[in-house]
This record gives structure tokens, sequence and C-alpha cells, in this order.
């Protein structure tokens, strides 16, 4: 009965891995890549110059900017240059202005307020949209990542029900085995992350929980708008007076709530009514203060007296734990060194993913290497083995190329962005059907190799800020990422040339590198 329970865990662990691993691959890959969002964002837009933090400065030039140039607005919005973000970002309600919602952005120089004309980019936003929204419409991307998130989850509780020597096999690597090697890869890298990978698929299931178990927000709250609004603490903007008062100098404000908040980061100011007697300004404490992903209004201000209104209600113990859930999640709170960890776990959990997706296919292909004809289920399989994993660091590798190589001024720039990414994927595809399965890996490694070996040049040619710049400097995320991309680029070379290699006859060794159990046969 036991064996059979463990068979039965197989079977589930196996097939749910391959019909839904090609998907998990690229919203794990992607969610990995956005542990440095903010740091991608940078090499994107490299017309934003980083400077020495001064946060009561930057308001002030934010400040002077906006009623510059948005004094009519009803709202303005303000997000500080951070260790990690170089741009003062400002923005504001214009309905003329056409555009998402009416809403206007621009960036800021931190040291001069001046507007800086920087090139249209999602940049690591695309990433982090693209993570659990799939580039579907809302909120279908976002029904199908968190469907793919609770598969992840039984693939783990399923993987350990059928290892049940799973913590010894940690210990056991037999390189040069063939598909014994991949199996043993795959346990240890497993295991090795299991509580970080449980952890990231239980949380995604926190963060859309009023989405997938919204009986008890719908009958307590009639509708989900309701409910945000009591959960972050949401108050309605107080109607504006029509009586003109000049606003508080936000930089005095700020200095307030560092007074009462010697340790906090303020990363986003709102002010409502602007220049009239009913202003409102709200200081939110940023996300990386806490491990709890909190988004209320922490201080609220009068803009014309500088009174203070009010500071964030206490949070119950639930929402602290769903909160904290959502923070581990996310990785805000995350200083470098940590948020470095989070990326090598994120890595070796998409590596767990490809290896599980090699796996099906090779114990397959050996039951039909001695007739020298593989099914067309199994070549199905193996295209889609190729484009979801090297074709997928393809569409990435284009994605960067295409922010260096098209034309500043080109309009819809961020669009064809993410087309190159897209159209590079599907090409890959492309390429996997019409090449035979080891020469389609090997070609599209060394592709991505170079790709991306090349990226530091390509920024040092188009920018003048490749690594002799960004290292002297001390502009440690454009240098961290060329770095990267260089790393990248050397794995993927070594990879190339392992896979580009003339394989040894499979049929002859197959029957003595390989026998699998009952269980890990299935």
């Amino acid at each position: 009965m036991k064996e059979g329970f463990r068979q039965a865990m197989a079977w589930l662990h196996t097939w749910t891995g391959l019909l839904f691993g090609w998907l998990l691959f690229a919203i794990f890959l992607t969610g990995t890549l956005s542990y440095f969002k903010d740091e991608i964002s940078h090499w994107t837009q490299p017309e934003v110059r980083r400077h020495a933090l001064d946060p009561q400065a930057s308001l002030g030039l934010a400040q002077r900017y906006l009623e510059s140039n948005a004094g009519q607005s009803g709202s303005w919005f303000i997000r500080l240059p951070s260790e990690r973000e170089a741009a003062l970002s400002v923005g504001w309600r214009d309905p003329q202005a056409g555009g998402r919602r009416g809403f206007v952005s621009k960036s800021l120089d931190a040291a001069s307020g001046e507007e800086v004309q920087a090139r249209d980019s999602r940049g690591g936003e695309f990433f982090y949209r693209f993570h659990f929204q799939l580039q579907m419409p809302h909120p279908w991307g976002r029904w199908l990542s968190t469907f793919c998130a609770f598969i992840m989850l039984l693939g783990l509780v399923t993987g350990i029900i059928t290892h049940k020597k799973i913590f010894k096999e940690f210990f056991t690597f037999r390189p040069g085995k063939g598909q014994r090697s991949w199996l043993d890869g795959h346990n240890a890298i497993g295991v090795l992350v299991l509580p970080f990978h449980l952890m990231i698929s239980y949380s995604s299931l926190v963060i859309f929980m009023y989405m997938v178990m919204p009986a008890s927000i719908l009958a307590s709250y009639g509708d989900s708008g309701r409910y945000f609004n009591d959960l972050f603490g949401r108050d309605e903007a107080p109607r504006a007076a029509a009586v003109a008062a000049p606003l508080v100098p936000l930089a005095e404000l700020y200095a307030k709530v560092r007074e009462q908040a010697p340790e906090a980061h303020i990363g986003f100011i709102q002010v409502q009514n602007p220049g009239d007697r009913n202003a409102r300004v709200i200081f939110t404490r940023s996300s990386a203060d806490s491990v709890a992903l909190r988004r209320g209004a922490n201080w609220t201000f009068d803009g014309v007296s500088g009174a203070a209104l009010g500071q964030g209600a206490a949070q119950s113990a639930a929402m602290m734990t769903q909160f904290t859930f959502v923070g581990l999640h996310m990785g805000n709170f995350a200083g470098p060194w940590l948020r470095w960890l989070y990326f090598v776990f994120g890595v070796a959990g998409t590596a767990v993913i490809g290896t599980g997706l090699v796996m099906w296919l090779g114990k397959r292909q050996l039951k039909h290497a001695k007739s020298g004809r593989m099914p067309g289920e199994l070549r199905l399989v193996e295209v889609l083995n190729i484009a979801s994993m090297s074709g997928l660091l393809l569409g990435v590798a284009a994605f960067f190329w295409a922010n260096r190589l098209l034309p500043v001024a080109l309009e819809g720039r961020a669009d064809w962005e993410i087309d190159s990414f897209f159209v590079v994927w599907a090409l890959a595809l492309l390429h996997a059907m019409l090449r035979p399965g080891r020469r389609a890996w090997g070609e599209q490694l060394a592709l991505g190799a170079l790709a991306f070996a090349l990226l530091a040049l390509l920024n040092a040619l188009t920018t003048g800020q490749g690594l002799n710049h960004s290292l002297a400097v001390g502009d440690w995320a454009m240098a961290g990422f060329d770095l990267t991309a260089l790393g990248t680029g050397l794995f993927l070379a070594w990879a190339a040339g392992k896979m580009l290699r003339s394989p040894a006859p499979a049929a002859r060794r197959a029957p003595r590198v390989a026998r699998p159990s009952r269980v890990e046969a299935s």
C-alpha cells in the first residue's frame, strides 16, 4: 500500500512537472531576475546618473519642479532616490495628458532637479510583471501564474514523498553517469533549497489569496475595493476648498518624520490638493525597512500648517503574518548579500525545473535509442524543452540588446524592446523544430553565450558607461549587471561546449547507466 501511494505520488510529480514545467521555468527565471529589477532598470536607462543620497535636498528639488509644471494638478507623487534607484521620480494626475489613467511621470536628476530625457524602457519592471502576469490581460495571467504556483507546491510535496531517501541522495552525486547524474543533480539542488522553494510557492498563493479564495472578502465587504481600503488604511482625499494657500516645504515635514523615526527610510510621498487650504502630505515608509510588506500611510500632515494629522494604524497579527509572507516572497527588505542569496536560490529553483524536464525526456529516449527513431510526442517535448530554456535565455538577451541598439527617440520604444524578447523567443522555437535536438541545444546555448558575454562591450560602446567607468565612479549596479552578464555568457559557453561534443553511443551505454527504480521510472 505504501509503495502504491509513493508510485501514485511519483506519477503525479512526473506528469504535472512536465505539463507545467515549461511555464514554471519562465516564471521562476523572470522572478529571479526581478530580485534585481531596480538594478536592471538602472542599466536600461543609463541617462539617469547616480548621485550621493540627500533626501531633504531631493524633496526640495521635486517640490520646485512640481510647483512649476503641475501646479494645477489635484495630486502629486514623489519617489525618492535610494541605494538601488538612482532617479528622483515625480508624477501627477493630469486628465488632459492622456496616457495611463491620465498620469504623467518624469525622472529628475537627483543633484540638479533637471528633467532627465531617459530612453523609454520597462527595464526590470517588464520581468517583474511577466513573472506573475505572463504578458496576458488582467486577470488571466495572474490566475495562470497562481495555478502554476500551486502546481509547484504540489511538485515539491510529491517529490518529498517520492524520494524516501531524499537526504541521503543529497550527498550522492555520480558524474558522467548520464541519467543518473541528472537525477543526482536534481535531488541535490532540490534538497539544498527546499525551504526556500516551499516558502516561495506557498507565499505566491498568499499574495493572491483575495483572488483564489474571495468568499470571505465578498461576504464581509461586498467587493475587493473596500477590502483593500480597509487593509491598507486608505482614506478618501479631502475635497479641495478652492482657497489658495502655500504648501509647506516638504523637506521640513521630512525632518519631522526623521525625528520620530530616525532609522526610517521614506520611499514614497503623496501630496493631495497641493496649493489649496485642504492640502495633505502623506509619507510612506520604504518597503526595504521591514520584512513585512506594509503599504499603508505611515505619516500624514496638514499641507499648509505642517501639523501632524495621524500615523498608520497598527496591523493585526493575522495581517502581519500575511504581509510577512508577501515580504519574504518579494525580498524588498534584503540587503545586497541576502539579495544575491535570493538570486542564487532562484537560479537553483529554475535549475530544478530544467533538470526535471531533461530527465523526463532522457528516460524515454533511452527506450527508443536502439531503434534510432524518436516518436513524435517525444520530439515535441524535446523542441519545447529547448525553446523554453535556451530559447528563453536568448529572448532575455535580445531584450537587453534591443535596449542598447534601438534609437533612443523611437516612438513606442519600450514596446519594441518587449517585442524583441518575444520575437527572438519564437525564432528559437522555430530553430529547435528545424535542427536535431543536441545540435539545437548547442547552437542556441552558444549564441546565448555570445549575446550575454558581449553585453558589457555593447554597453561601453553605446553609452560610455562600461566597466572601466562604472567601477571608477562606484556605480555598482551598472558594473554588477555587466559582470553578471559576462559570467552568464561564460557558463552558457561551457554548456554549449558540452552539448556540441560528440555524445557517446547512448544505445550501448544506456542499459548499464540507468536502472531506475519503479518509482523513478514512472
